[in-house]
Protein backbone atom coordinates (compact mmCIF):
# COMPACT_ATOMS: atom_id res chain seq x y z
CA UNK A 1 0.00 0.00 0.00
CA UNK A 2 1.62 3.19 -0.92
CA UNK A 3 1.29 6.37 1.06
CA UNK A 4 1.52 10.59 0.14
CA UNK A 5 3.35 10.59 3.82
CA UNK A 6 2.89 14.57 3.98
CA UNK A 7 -0.99 14.13 3.81
CA UNK A 8 -1.11 11.36 6.21
CA UNK A 9 0.83 13.11 9.10
CA UNK A 10 -0.91 15.98 8.71
CA UNK A 11 -4.10 14.53 8.94
CA UNK A 12 -2.65 12.41 12.11
CA UNK A 13 -1.94 15.51 13.42
CA UNK A 14 -5.76 17.32 12.58
CA UNK A 15 -7.27 13.85 13.71
CA UNK A 16 -5.35 13.74 16.96
CA UNK A 17 -5.23 17.44 17.78
CA UNK A 18 -8.55 17.98 17.83
CA UNK A 19 -9.62 14.22 20.17
CA UNK A 20 -6.22 15.04 22.47
CA UNK A 21 -8.31 15.40 25.15
CA UNK A 22 -9.98 12.14 25.49
CA UNK A 23 -6.48 10.47 25.12
CA UNK A 24 -6.26 11.69 28.61
CA UNK A 25 -8.54 9.39 30.13
CA UNK A 26 -9.04 6.42 27.77
CA UNK A 27 -8.89 3.62 29.43
CA UNK A 28 -7.47 1.57 26.53
CA UNK A 29 -4.54 4.18 26.19
CA UNK A 30 -4.19 5.44 29.88
CA UNK A 31 -4.37 1.70 32.01
CA UNK A 32 -3.65 -1.18 29.35
CA UNK A 33 -2.05 -4.30 30.56
CA UNK A 34 0.35 -3.50 27.94
CA UNK A 35 2.38 -1.03 30.00
CA UNK A 36 3.16 -2.93 32.98
CA UNK A 37 4.23 -5.95 30.90
CA UNK A 38 6.54 -3.46 29.01
CA UNK A 39 8.34 -1.97 32.02
CA UNK A 40 8.40 -5.60 33.31
CA UNK A 41 10.18 -7.08 30.10
CA UNK A 42 12.76 -3.85 29.27
CA UNK A 43 13.44 -4.11 32.96
CA UNK A 44 14.43 -0.56 33.12
CA UNK A 45 17.80 0.73 35.18
CA UNK A 46 18.26 4.05 37.06
CA UNK A 47 20.50 5.70 34.58
CA UNK A 48 19.29 4.99 31.40
CA UNK A 49 17.82 7.96 28.90
CA UNK A 50 14.43 6.65 27.43
CA UNK A 51 12.76 8.51 24.23
CA UNK A 52 8.71 7.48 23.85
CA UNK A 53 7.81 7.87 20.73
CA UNK A 54 4.14 9.19 19.70
CA UNK A 55 3.65 9.70 23.31
CA UNK A 56 -0.04 10.88 22.70
CA UNK A 57 -1.23 11.79 26.36
CA UNK A 58 2.01 10.50 28.03
CA UNK A 59 0.72 7.53 29.47
CA UNK A 60 3.83 5.16 28.51
CA UNK A 61 6.47 7.69 29.28
CA UNK A 62 4.58 8.10 32.90
CA UNK A 63 5.37 4.11 33.22
CA UNK A 64 9.06 4.39 32.63
CA UNK A 65 9.84 7.56 34.76
CA UNK A 66 10.01 6.33 38.28
CA UNK A 67 12.43 3.65 36.99
CA UNK A 68 14.88 5.61 34.92
CA UNK A 69 17.12 9.09 34.85
CA UNK A 70 15.27 10.77 31.86
CA UNK A 71 12.42 10.05 29.59
CA UNK A 72 11.84 11.84 26.60
CA UNK A 73 8.51 11.96 25.09
CA UNK A 74 7.79 12.62 21.33
CA UNK A 75 4.61 13.37 19.62
CA UNK A 76 3.96 14.79 15.89
CA UNK A 77 0.83 16.95 17.20
CA UNK A 78 1.52 19.86 19.66
CA UNK A 79 -1.77 19.58 21.29
CA UNK A 80 -1.14 15.41 22.14
CA UNK A 81 2.03 17.23 23.76
CA UNK A 82 0.13 20.01 25.91
CA UNK A 83 -2.12 17.27 27.23
CA UNK A 84 0.77 15.09 28.50
CA UNK A 85 2.89 17.95 29.91
CA UNK A 86 -0.38 18.88 31.92
CA UNK A 87 -0.34 15.26 32.74
CA UNK A 88 3.42 15.08 34.43
CA UNK A 89 2.50 18.05 36.38
CA UNK A 90 -1.01 16.65 38.02
CA UNK A 91 1.49 13.77 38.98
CA UNK A 92 4.53 15.52 40.13
CA UNK A 93 7.10 14.18 37.29
CA UNK A 94 10.29 15.93 36.59
CA UNK A 95 12.18 13.59 34.80
CA UNK A 96 9.89 13.58 31.58
CA UNK A 97 10.48 16.32 29.15
CA UNK A 98 8.35 16.68 26.15
CA UNK A 99 9.29 17.55 22.24
CA UNK A 100 7.61 17.63 18.71
CA UNK A 101 9.30 15.00 16.85
CA UNK A 102 8.67 12.87 13.83
CA UNK A 103 8.92 9.51 14.27
CA UNK A 104 9.89 8.80 10.91
CA UNK A 105 13.30 11.84 11.29
CA UNK A 106 13.75 11.70 14.64
CA UNK A 107 16.01 14.86 15.66
CA UNK A 108 18.62 12.89 17.83
CA UNK A 109 22.07 11.84 17.61
CA UNK A 110 23.20 8.35 17.08
CA UNK A 111 23.47 5.98 19.80
CA UNK A 112 21.61 8.28 22.62
CA UNK A 113 19.31 6.24 24.13
CA UNK A 114 19.19 2.99 25.97
CA UNK A 115 14.96 2.20 25.39
CA UNK A 116 13.23 3.44 22.52
CA UNK A 117 9.10 2.78 23.07
CA UNK A 118 6.39 3.03 21.17
CA UNK A 119 2.57 2.10 22.34
CA UNK A 120 -0.24 1.67 20.01
CA UNK A 121 0.64 4.14 17.58
CA UNK A 122 2.65 2.91 14.56
CA UNK A 123 0.03 2.33 12.56
CA UNK A 124 -0.35 5.48 12.22
CA UNK A 125 2.89 5.96 10.51
CA UNK A 126 2.97 6.33 6.88
CA UNK A 127 6.56 4.34 6.74
CA UNK A 128 6.77 1.82 9.85
CA UNK A 129 9.87 0.70 8.51
CA UNK A 130 11.31 3.96 8.37
CA UNK A 131 10.45 4.32 11.86
CA UNK A 132 11.93 0.95 13.17
CA UNK A 133 15.65 2.42 11.47
CA UNK A 134 15.70 5.42 12.87
CA UNK A 135 15.02 3.81 16.62
CA UNK A 136 18.10 1.86 15.83
CA UNK A 137 20.18 4.96 14.94
CA UNK A 138 19.47 6.16 18.12
CA UNK A 139 19.48 3.71 20.30
CA UNK A 140 22.96 2.88 22.39
CA UNK A 141 24.69 -0.11 21.45
CA UNK A 142 22.69 -3.56 23.51
CA UNK A 143 19.52 -0.82 23.07
CA UNK A 144 16.04 -2.45 23.34
CA UNK A 145 12.87 -1.19 21.18
CA UNK A 146 9.78 -2.01 22.60
CA UNK A 147 6.42 -1.72 20.91
CA UNK A 148 2.58 -2.44 21.10
CA UNK A 149 0.08 -1.74 18.10
CA UNK A 150 -2.89 -3.57 17.01
CA UNK A 151 -2.07 -6.41 14.74
CA UNK A 152 -4.02 -7.69 11.89
CA UNK A 153 -4.23 -11.28 10.42
CA UNK A 154 -1.26 -11.94 7.48
CA UNK A 155 1.00 -13.81 6.53
CA UNK A 156 3.67 -14.55 3.82
CA UNK A 157 2.91 -17.62 3.18
CA UNK A 158 1.13 -18.68 0.06
CA UNK A 159 -2.19 -20.61 -1.14
CA UNK A 160 -5.93 -20.28 -0.15
CA UNK A 161 -5.81 -20.37 3.48
CA UNK A 162 -3.26 -17.55 3.40
CA UNK A 163 -4.99 -15.21 0.42
CA UNK A 164 -7.82 -15.72 3.11
CA UNK A 165 -5.83 -14.10 6.05
CA UNK A 166 -4.20 -11.39 4.24
CA UNK A 167 -8.10 -10.52 2.72
CA UNK A 168 -9.01 -10.60 6.33
CA UNK A 169 -5.99 -8.21 7.42
CA UNK A 170 -6.73 -5.92 4.96
CA UNK A 171 -10.55 -5.90 5.67
CA UNK A 172 -9.85 -5.16 9.37
CA UNK A 173 -7.51 -2.25 8.11
CA UNK A 174 -10.33 -0.99 5.91
CA UNK A 175 -12.58 -1.18 9.45
CA UNK A 176 -10.01 1.35 11.59
CA UNK A 177 -9.53 3.25 8.55
CA UNK A 178 -13.56 4.10 8.42
CA UNK A 179 -13.30 4.91 11.99
CA UNK A 180 -9.85 6.69 12.29
CA UNK A 181 -9.23 8.48 8.32
CA UNK A 182 -5.14 8.72 10.18
CA UNK A 183 -5.43 5.10 10.74
CA UNK A 184 -2.27 4.16 7.98
CA UNK A 185 -2.23 0.12 8.23
CA UNK A 186 -1.64 -2.28 11.08
CA UNK A 187 1.22 -5.09 10.38
CA UNK A 188 0.76 -8.84 10.47
CA UNK A 189 3.26 -10.47 13.24
CA UNK A 190 5.06 -11.57 10.35
CA UNK A 191 5.38 -8.05 8.72
CA UNK A 192 7.02 -6.99 12.63
CA UNK A 193 9.24 -9.62 12.65
CA UNK A 194 10.75 -9.37 9.36
CA UNK A 195 10.93 -5.11 9.98
CA UNK A 196 12.59 -6.00 13.48
CA UNK A 197 15.19 -8.07 11.53
CA UNK A 198 15.67 -5.64 8.94
CA UNK A 199 16.81 -3.41 11.22
CA UNK A 200 19.43 -4.99 13.15
CA UNK A 201 17.37 -6.14 16.12
CA UNK A 202 16.92 -9.91 17.36
CA UNK A 203 13.47 -10.16 19.21
CA UNK A 204 14.13 -11.32 22.44
CA UNK A 205 10.34 -11.16 23.52
CA UNK A 206 7.09 -11.28 21.48
CA UNK A 207 3.20 -12.08 23.24
CA UNK A 208 -0.09 -11.34 22.13
CA UNK A 209 -2.54 -9.29 24.09
CA UNK A 210 -6.36 -9.05 23.38
CA UNK A 211 -8.68 -6.00 24.74
CA UNK A 212 -12.29 -5.72 24.90
CA UNK A 213 -13.63 -2.38 22.73
CA UNK A 214 -17.00 -1.62 23.29
CA UNK A 215 -17.90 0.16 20.26
CA UNK A 216 -19.66 3.17 21.25
CA UNK A 217 -17.35 4.85 22.76
CA UNK A 218 -14.59 3.49 20.37
CA UNK A 219 -16.47 5.37 17.60
CA UNK A 220 -17.28 8.75 19.84
CA UNK A 221 -13.76 9.19 20.42
CA UNK A 222 -12.91 9.80 16.70
CA UNK A 223 -16.15 11.96 16.47
CA UNK A 224 -17.41 8.97 13.87
CA UNK A 225 -20.59 10.26 11.72
CA UNK A 226 -23.94 8.57 12.36
CA UNK A 227 -23.07 7.22 8.75
CA UNK A 228 -20.40 5.96 9.02
CA UNK A 229 -20.89 4.57 12.76
CA UNK A 230 -23.61 2.70 11.07
CA UNK A 231 -20.96 1.33 8.16
CA UNK A 232 -19.15 0.32 11.00
CA UNK A 233 -21.54 -2.03 12.61
CA UNK A 234 -22.52 -3.03 9.61
CA UNK A 235 -19.09 -4.21 8.96
CA UNK A 236 -18.68 -6.37 12.08
CA UNK A 237 -21.81 -7.48 11.59
CA UNK A 238 -21.01 -8.79 8.11
CA UNK A 239 -18.11 -9.65 8.65
CA UNK A 240 -16.13 -12.85 6.54
CA UNK A 241 -15.63 -15.67 8.85
CA UNK A 242 -11.64 -15.10 8.92
CA UNK A 243 -12.85 -11.35 10.04
CA UNK A 244 -15.15 -12.71 12.43
CA UNK A 245 -12.91 -14.99 14.24
CA UNK A 246 -10.21 -11.88 14.91
CA UNK A 247 -12.53 -9.48 16.32
CA UNK A 248 -15.26 -11.57 17.72
CA UNK A 249 -17.73 -9.31 17.83
CA UNK A 250 -20.65 -9.71 20.45
CA UNK A 251 -23.75 -8.11 20.07
CA UNK A 252 -25.78 -7.63 23.08
CA UNK A 253 -28.76 -5.29 23.12
CA UNK A 254 -27.23 -2.15 22.08
CA UNK A 255 -24.25 -2.63 23.34
CA UNK A 256 -21.53 -3.85 20.75
CA UNK A 257 -18.25 -5.33 21.74
CA UNK A 258 -15.62 -6.74 19.59
CA UNK A 259 -11.91 -7.85 20.81
CA UNK A 260 -8.32 -5.85 19.00
CA UNK A 261 -5.11 -7.94 19.62
CA UNK A 262 -1.43 -6.51 19.81
CA UNK A 263 1.66 -7.48 19.76
CA UNK A 264 3.85 -6.69 21.79
CA UNK A 265 7.36 -7.34 20.48
CA UNK A 266 10.57 -6.06 22.44
CA UNK A 267 13.97 -6.19 19.95
CA UNK A 268 17.44 -5.72 21.09
CA UNK A 269 20.21 -4.37 18.57
CA UNK A 270 22.59 -7.21 17.32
Amino acid sequence: MSYNAPMSKEKVQQQFGANAAAYATSTVHAKGYSLTRLVEITQPQPDWQVLDVATAAGHTAFAFAPHVAHVTATDLTPEMLTVAAGLAAEKGLTNVSFEPADAEKLPYADGQFNLVTCRIAPHHFPDIQQFIHEAARVLKPGGQLAVVDNIVPGTHLHGKKARLLNEAGNYVNAFEKLRDPSHGRCWSIAEWEHGFARAGFAVHHQELLTKEIEFASWAARMQVSPEDTIRLKAMLVQAPTAVADFLTPQISNDRITFRLTELLVVGKLS
